[in-house]
């Protein structure tokens, strides 16, 4: 594994705090106003200075830029984010691990349990404010973000780093690059559309900042 120091534990527990935000549940007003003054494009931490990470930074700078607090915009943000993450139908790029590793493509299927297992046996505990299956990739953020904030405390709790290894292995890189894959092809807007590019690359450089090789999964999307 790379060196790693509480720097960047912080940046990544930041990043992984804003991405829950986006993909856990529909957007707001109030989220993307914040998002604009912010100027959260300029402001993305450059992890890999890679082409995918430049183009979804400008995506990003350019739809926040136009932003307007406009109804309109924001009725065709939420339709972009119904049919790439929650429906009606199925949605472009779900963001369930068990819709890509499971032969059914259903939700809580033993991915999901398998993940509820390691949860449980590393102490791990989710307050949940809807029924949601675990797996969803909004929660797993939110779980990352919990171990990177306490890793920027700690850098040496080796058993939280190794969790973090483990977590990625087994239960995030093997499907979320198709998952982020897929909303990136299906982004009718350049907010998803750069958000997922982003992500993709986030979740890359923490596969080989914690120098992962994801566990062998077949995906049926």
């Amino acid at each position: 594994m790379l060196t790693i120091n509480t720097s960047d534990y912080q940046t990544w527990g930041a990043i992984a705090k804003v991405l829950h935000n986006i993909l856990y549940s529909y957007p707001n007003m109030p989220l993307l106003t914040q998002f604009k003054r912010d100027e959260l494009a300029s402001q993305w931490p450059e992890l890999e200075l890679s082409t995918g990470e430049q183009s979804g930074k400008a995506l990003l700078s350019s739809y926040l830029t136009q932003w307007q607090d406009d109804e309109s915009q924001l009725i065709e943000l939420q339709l972009d984010y119904g049919q790439l993450f929650f429906g009606p139908g199925d949605p472009k790029a779900a963001l369930w691990g068990s819709v890509y590793t499971s032969e059914g493509q259903l939700l809580n299927e033993a991915s999901t349990q398998n993940l509820i297992s390691f949860y449980n046996t590393h102490g791990i505990e989710l307050s949940l404010t809807r029924n949601e299956p675990v797996d969803h990739l909004g929660l797993i953020l939110l779980v990352l973000q919990y171990l990177f904030d306490e890793l920027a405390l700690n850098p040496n709790d080796t058993h939280k780093v190794r969790v973090c290894t483990l977590l990625l292995q087994q239960h995030i890189l093997p499907w979320v690059g198709r998952c982020l894959a897929l909303a990136e092809l299906h982004a009718k807007t350049d907010f998803y559309r750069g958000i997922s590019m982003l992500a993709q690359v986030y979740f890359a450089h923490l596969g080989t900042k914690f120098d992962v090789i994801p566990q062998p999964v077949k995906l049926y999307r």
